[in-house]
C-alpha cells in the first residue's frame, strides 16, 4: 500500500507526487469535500496553511488509500466505489476478500454481510440466506421491539449468483416490515460529499485486480476470517491465504504493487514464509476494541523481530491528548515506531458527522478534541506529522489526497495542534 518500507513517511508525502508545485493529475476530482473541512476548521496555522493550498495542483499519492473504495455515498467494494475512490486520488484500493460456494475469492467486507450490502433479499437468491428475513416486530407505540434481520453469506452462493446481485449502502431499516423496506436506506446528509449511487457493480478478487491495474493504482486485499467453519469444501485457511497470492502472480502483478493484509496473524506468517516478496509488505492489521486490548512495546518489537514491517492501527490506538488537550501521537504509535514498525491507519470518514457530538470509536481517546468535521483535517496532520504512517484508508479519499498534495506546506514546522477548546 506504499513504496518501499525504508522511505519515510514524511517523505513519502513529499516525493509520491503529492508535493505542491507539481502539474494536476487530470483524472482526480477532489470534489467539495476537502474544501469544506478546510473553511471548517478552527482558526490556526495549520487553517491558514491548507487554504493556501486550495485549489493548487493534486497528484496521486499511496499515502492515500480507498477504504472499501468510496463507501459513504458509493456501495462499498463495487466497481463504482473504487472507480469514485480513484478519481478522488487514492494511490491504493483495498479489496476484502471472501469466498463463494464453489471457492470463488470475492470482494466483501464480510461473508455473511449480503442482506445489509446487497439487493439479495428482493431476489430469488433471498432463499439461500442462512436467516431468512424476519419483519420488526413493533408495539403499539410505533416503537421498534425487535428488530428486522436477515444473514445472507456468500458461501451459499455460487460466483455467478453472486455476480448476478448488485451492491449497495451497507445499512438497513431496522422497523423494515417487507424486504423492500428492509434494504431501502437512503444515506444520510452531510456536507461536502457528492452524489453516489444507489446500486453497484460486484466483483471477483480477480476483476477487483484488472480493474486496478488498469486504474494504475497500488492494491491492499485483506484476507477476511470466514463466517463457515474451515475446512470448508476442503479449502483451509492457509489454501485460501495462498489462494489470494496466487491470482496475482496469475495476472503478473509486481508484489511491489500488493500490501495483503489481515487481523489474523498467522495469515501474516503463512505470507512471510511462504510468499516473501508479498510477505515483507504484508499488513497485520489490529483487532483491538480496547486500550486496554492493544499490543505492548514488547509485543510490537516481537512482530518487527519475526518479519512483519507494517502494523494497520484504528485511529484510537494511535491518537491521545496532553496536558493541554491538544492531539498528539499515543504512546502505542511511538512503541510502534521504536520497534521499527511501519504504521498505516483506519479509518477516516466513517464516523458519521463530528458536529453532532458523538465521535464514536474511532476518536475515543480524543472525543473532547473533537467539535466539527473540520478537525478530520487536524487528525490527518497528527497521523501524517505527529504518528508518521505510511498512509491513510478513508472511505472518501480526497482529503487525505488534499493533505498530501499541500504537504510542502503543511510540513512546515509550525505548532498548529488541535486544542479541546469548543
Amino acid at each position: 500500500m506504499m513504496p518501499a518500507i525504508q522511505v519515510s513517511a514524511l517523505s513519502l508525502l513529499l516525493c509520491a507526487g503529492g508535493a505542491v508545485g507539481q502539474v494536476r493529475d487530470p483524472t482526480i476530482d477532489l470534489g467539495a469535500r476537502p474544501e469544506f473541512l478546510v473553511n471548517d476548521m478552527r482558526d490556526g496555522a495549520l487553517k491558514t496553511r491548507l487554504q493556501a493550498c486550495l485549489g493548487m495542483p493534486v497528484q496521486r499519492t499511496p499515502f492515500s488509500i480507498g477504504h472499501r473504495g468510496a463507501g459513504v455515498r458509493f456501495p462499498e467494494h463495487t466497481r463504482e466505489a473504487y472507480e469514485a475512490g480513484y478519481r478522488m486520488g487514492a494511490g491504493v484500493l483495498e479489496c476484502d476478500v471472501t469466498f463463494t460456494k464453489d471457492l470463488a475469492l470475492v470482494c466483501r467486507h464480510s461473508q455473511d454481510d449480503l442482506a445489509t450490502t446487497t439487493n439479495i433479499l428482493v431476489t430469488p437468491l433471498a432463499a439461500t440466506c442462512v436467516r431468512p428475513f424476519r419483519p420488526a416486530e413493533i408495539d403499539a407505540r410505533g416503537r421498534v421491539v425487535r428488530a428486522a434481520r436477515a444473514q445472507c453469506r456468500t458461501s451459499e452462493l455460487t460466483v455467478d449468483e453472486f455476480k448476478s446481485l448488485r451492491g449497495k449502502l451497507d445499512a438497513f431499516n431496522p422497523a423494515a416490515r417487507t424486504p423492500e423496506e428492509f434494504v431501502a436506506t437512503p444515506p444520510a446528509p452531510r456536507e461536502g460529499f457528492e452524489p453516489g449511487v444507489a446500486t453497484g457493480t460486484l466483483l471477483t478478487h480477480a476483476e477487483s485486480i484488472a480493474l486496478f491495474r488498469e486504474l494504475g493504482v497500488k492494491m491492499t486485499p485483506e484476507l477476511k476470517a470466514p463466517s463457515v467453519r474451515l475446512p470448508f469444501n476442503g479449502v483451509t485457511q492457509e489454501r485460501l491465504a495462498q489462494k489470494l497470492i496466487d491470482e496475482y502472480t496469475a495476472a503478473g502483478v509486481d508484489p511491489a504493487d500488493v500490501f495483503p493484509q489481515s487481523f489474523d496473524v498467522r495469515d501474516v506468517r503463512y505470507w512471510i514464509e511462504h510468499d516473501p516478496e508479498f510477505g515483507r509488505q504484508a499488513m497485520l492489521v489490529d483487532d483491538a476494541n480496547l486500550l486496554a486490548q492493544l499490543p505492548r512495546a514488547r509485543e510490537l518489537a516481537r512482530y518487527k523481530a519475526e518479519g512483519i514491517n507494517i502494523w494497520g492501527a484504528p485511529l484510537f490506538a494511535l491518537l491521545a491528548l496532553d496536558a493541554d488537550g491538544r492531539i498528539v501521537a499515543s504512546k502505542y504509535a511511538r512503541a510502534a515506531k521504536a520497534a521499527g514498525l511501519e504504521i498505516v491507519a483506519w479509518t477516516l470518514e466513517r464516523s458519521g458527522n463530528l458536529a453532532s457530538g458523538s465521535s464514536g470509536f474511532y476518536y475515543r481517546p480524543i472525543a473532547s478534541a473533537i467539535r466539527r468535521e473540520g478537525d478530520v483535517m487536524q487528525v490527518i496532520d497528527t497521523l501524517a506529522r505527529d504518528v508518521g504512517v505510511r498512509g491513510i484508508f478513508s472511505d472518501w479519499a480526497a482529503p487525505v489526497t488534499f493533505y498530501a498534495a499541500c504537504s510542502a506546506a503543511v510540513l512546515a514546522p509550525v505548532d498548529s495542534r488541535a486544542t479541546a477548546a469548543p
